[in-house]
């Protein structure tokens, strides 16, 4: 076993999305996050708020895709995204809950026992989204 990590953190995060358009809408025009690429061959879009990117991938047949199931499927289970404080997260859940094709999971509260408080949403496109905060 080597004495240090041998990867560097996270280079990027790849997800399939449903709709390109409306997840890469909400990343980009919802959360203020900036395109920086894509693939139009391959329908993809690279998103990223300054530290973290993202991969989104059109599915082959939106009409037909199975949709995560977090309990059933092996796979993302969500996407967790930090905010700096709880007052960010509140801006930023009522924002987010009002965007069009949000579906709401549950608004910001107590993640277990505390300290940390967490909101859950699902994109436009079908993933999963935390948004987070931890005091600590």
């Amino acid at each position: 076993m080597p004495d240090t990590p041998m990867t560097l953190g996270v280079d990027h995060i790849g997800l399939a999305v449903q709709n390109l358009e409306a997840s890469e809408g909400f990343f980009v025009n919802c959360l203020g996050w900036k395109k920086v690429g894509g693939k139009p061959d391959y329908p993809s879009a690279f998103v990223s708020d300054g530290t973290s990117v993202l991969t989104l991938w059109q599915v082959e047949d939106p009409d037909s895709c199975v949709t995560f199931d977090r309990r059933q499927n092996v796979g993302l289970h969500h996407l967790a995204l930090k905010v700096a404080d709880e007052a960010a997260l509140n801006a930023l859940f009522e924002s987010v809950s009002a965007w069009p094709g949000v579906t709401v999971e549950f608004a910001p509260e107590p993640s277990g026992a505390g300290p940390k408080i967490h909101a859950m949403i699902k994109d436009p496109g079908g993933v999963r989204v935390e948004f987070a905060y931890d005091p600590r």
